[in-house]
């Protein structure tokens, strides 16, 4: 006879002792936000809030084109929020340091480089009370990075055009965080495998194929596009295009689909395949953030 695995959610107090286990291994300060004051002299740089978990070690910042501009389209940018996608932080902050000014005659930029701090510090996919930002994007969210985040845009939200949310699908989505969720929720959860090369998540309401794919020519001239595992899917989800999978970004409350903006997507950079460096990986975010703008010059402005 089979046996059904029984599995029990996580009490608050499960939470608590998850949160104690967690370890710093690198610094948000030094790699973060010294990078992040280093653009002051270009661009308005805006702390928007702090964690209350420690508010000096933990401020949260926006990067922003230093005059509104109303004949130009608004370009939100964010990184981190997955803390652990470190190509996300750094690609968003490489971009703006080395890319953005070139598209300044047409795009004023607002940018997030990175929405959960103790993350990147922790290396997490969850925050300090074990909650998935990219789940949380919504009106009085569970997790303070995102309603620190949509308080600081909240003026701003109307205006975003295009919004580029900076992501990786990692090793340890399957070896760490698919097995924590499985605990936490206490649902059982199914592995998908994990794509060698970078794809994006496009919006199923609004899907926007040519931005998509625009995207995507742009990214294979720095890393190797995505191949579908043998049922044809990445991640379990069938293909759109290649490289291109789509998901109700609205309805699961991603950060992508945080505003009403025309054109968004999702990049997805894979950083443990043994063809790229870290190096490469930040490249891919650039070079998809600088295809999907070229994309919109040459076809809508």
């Amino acid at each position: 006879m089979n046996t059904i695995k029984q599995l029990t959610p996580w009490t608050q107090n499960d939470k608590e002792q998850w949160f104690k286990e967690q370890a710093i291994k690198r610094s948000y300060q030094d790699e973060v936000v010294s990078k992040i004051q280093s653009l002051g002299s270009t661009y308005d740089v805006i702390q928007y809030g702090a964690l209350s978990l420690n508010s000096s070690r933990y401020p949260v910042f926006l990067v922003k084109s230093k005059a509104y501009d109303p004949t130009k389209k608004t370009v939100l940018i964010t990184g981190g929020v997955h803390g652990y996608e470190t190509s996300g932080v750094h690609g968003a902050l490489a971009f703006m340091k080395n890319e953005a000014l070139k598209f300044s005659d047409d795009f004023q930029f607002i940018c997030a480089p990175c929405v959960s701090p103790w993350a990147y510090e922790t290396i997490n996919r969850w925050n300090p009370k074990a909650i998935d930002p990219n789940r949380s994007f919504i009106v009085n969210s569970p997790a303070e990075e995102c309603t620190l985040l949509l308080n600081a845009l909240s003026p701003h939200l109307n205006q975003i055009y295009a919004h580029f949310d900076l992501h990786e699908t990692t090793d340890t989505d399957n070896t760490v965080f698919r097995p924590a969720l499985e605990k936490r929720d206490g649902k059982p959860q199914e592995l998908s495998e994990i794509p060698d090369g970078f794809y994006t998540v496009g919006d199923t309401e609004n899907p926007c194929p040519d931005f998509q794919a625009a995207i995507i020519q742009s990214v294979r001239k720095v890393t190797q596009i995505a191949p579908t595992d043998p049922d044809g899917k990445i991640i379990g989800e069938v293909l759109e295009q290649e490289g291109v999978i789509n998901y109700p970004l609205k309805k699961l409350s991603l950060c992508a689909g945080l505003s009403r903006a025309r054109y968004t997507t999702t990049t997805e950079v894979y950083p443990d395949s043994p063809k790229v460096t870290d190096a490469i990986c930040v490249d891919a975010q650039v070079a998809a953030i600088r295809g999907g703008l070229e994309y919109i010059q040459s076809t809508v402005l």
